[in-house]
């Protein structure tokens, strides 16, 4: 099915981000917990931990498409939080700044609207979710 290699490509493409991230959060916490105190967010080291963790756990799981739907969903929620709290209406007084916040955060948005239409039409036949289909008719 050439539709199932154009979504199988797509899922690698959305994969990489989130599992080049999530494997260099778990390698640096550190800067980590230094951005995410920049922000003013709680619990720094938690955030910091629990967004590697989710990162590279919802990354593979895209890849290989296990229980994608899911994962797809949280991803999304994931893109909008992150998007939110770490870009919009950043920059302040410069412009160049302002600018690259503004893009990060449109990315982010169209990140998420990938991933709402991966969890609504699911990870292709190449997939484990696939082959759990096929096998269970």
């Amino acid at each position: 099915m050439p539709d199932s290699a154009i979504v199988l490509v797509g899922r690698v493409l959305l994969s990489i981000l989130f599992l080049v991230s999530g494997l260099s959060g778990l390698a640096d916490v550190g800067g980590g917990v230094g951005y995410f105190e920049s922000l003013g967010l709680p619990a720094p080291l938690a955030v910091a931990w629990a967004t590697a963790i989710f990162e590279t756990l919802a990354g593979l799981a895209v890849l290989v498409g296990f229980q994608t739907r899911i994962f797809a969903y949280l991803l999304a929620l994931f893109c909008v939080a992150a998007g939110y709290l770490g870009h919009y209406g950043q920059g302040g007084e410069d412009p160049l700044l302002t600018l690259m916040h503004t893009q990060s955060f449109m990315k982010d948005v169209g990140l998420a609207g990938a991933f709402l239409v991966l969890g609504t039409y699911g990870p292709g036949s190449y997939s484990i979710d696939g082959r759990r289909a096929v096998t269970a008719d």
